[in-house]
């Protein structure tokens, strides 16, 4: 059977996707496993390119490694982790753990088998055409065939950011803010204090003046 450069990319960046997301659950410190979590985003974004989805592959770079990752990263950083009681806590539910890691894989199994994924049902995408682009056939999809989906879930994200700064907000904080439009109009006289005083040569000479 014949091989060509894509299919060996292809089998290149499953198998690093394959490997970098197991070191994900299996490395024992976390700043590890988030970076091993964003090299398995590096591979995936090289699948999607393989599949000719450019934006979903640019848009997993710039939004989950670019800002998402990073912020894990912080995140991870600064939580005290306690190796030691997460290690007991996960040899007591062990057999929990493989019983639903096995349900979990039969799921997969079921759902992205060959009678919903196969290169029958699904087959490779064909060249495309000089002058196509991904972005703008996405964006045709969006706001013709999916658009009442697209934005009910722009109205859900909306409500969940304002919900969750209803829950974090504690009422008004007695803090320093710049009020831009005083600053902008305030006159010289306000700005400036001249202060008239004596220097201590000037004190001594009135002192021996006076005496």
């Amino acid at each position: 059977m014949e091989i060509n450069f894509e299919q060996i990319v292809f089998y290149g960046f499953s198998a690093l996707l394959i490997l970098s997301a197991l070191m994900v659950i299996l490395v024992k410190n976390s700043v590890k496993a988030v970076l091993f979590l964003v090299l398995s985003f590096f591979s995936t974004a090289g699948l999607w390119m393989l599949l000719q989805a450019e934006f979903l592959a640019i848009a997993l770079v710039l939004v989950y490694v670019g800002a998402v990752m990073v912020l894990f990263l912080f995140v991870v950083m600064m939580l005290d982790v306690r190796v030691a009681a997460a290690r007991h806590r996960f040899t007591r539910l062990l057999p929990l753990a493989i019983f639903i890691a096995a349900g979990f894989l039969y799921l997969l199994h079921w759902i992205i088998g060959e009678h919903h994924f196969g290169s029958d049902v699904m087959p490779p995408p064909s060249n495309v055409e000089e002058g196509y682009s991904n972005v703008r056939e996405l964006g045709k999809m969006l706001y013709t065939d999916y658009f009442l989906p697209f934005e009910l879930a722009a109205v859900i994200l909306l409500v969940a950011m304002i919900a969750a700064i209803s829950l974090t907000f504690r009422g008004k904080r007695s803090r320093k803010s710049q009020n831009i439009d005083k600053q902008v109009r305030v006159t010289k006289a306000e700005r400036l204090k001249i202060i008239s005083y004596d220097t201590p040569q000037e004190k001594d000479k009135s002192k021996e003046a006076s005496s």
